[in-house]
């Protein structure tokens, strides 16, 4: 199947896609603040560039697109059907990289939690900041 876009069209609709401060990110650093928590964010220092640093807490936190983090069982990590073995080699890479630097800030002593886009849609999303609160409790 062809694409519906031109290649230029389609190159600014994927420079448009944004890795910090996406809503899922924004919501969990919401609920954290809210609840009394300080954190630092994208912490060059720490393996994988964490979204969210608990120092006080000794604790990272991950907040991954489903699609670009390949959640295996998940609705929104579907493959494209064009350029598939390049999307593949792009999403597994993304999952050996999170697997490297989950292992990284473990060796480092820090707990590390990982959340995912479609836990944080409004269906699970109380279920599921919960469950972080009572993680970092």
């Amino acid at each position: 199947m062809a694409d519906v876009h031109t290649s230029e069209q389609r190159s600014y609709n994927m420079s448009r896609i944004k890795g910090k401060d996406t809503k899922p990110e924004m919501m969990v650093r919401s609920f954290l603040h809210t609840n009394g928590f300080r954190y630092k964010l994208h912490d060059k220092t720490l393996p994988g560039k964490p979204d969210i640093v608990l120092t006080k807490y000794k604790t990272v936190i991950f907040v991954n697109g489903c699609f670009w983090h390949g959640h295996n069982n998940c609705k929104y990590a579907t493959i494209p059907k064009t350029r598939t073995d390049w999307w593949l080699q792009k999403i597994n890479g993304n999952k050996a990289n999170d697997t490297k630097h989950t292992q990284a800030l473990r060796k480092l002593h820090w707990r590390v939690i990982s959340l995912w886009e479609c836990e944080l849609k409004p269906a699970k999303r109380d279920r599921t900041l919960e469950r972080l609160l009572s993680k970092l409790n």
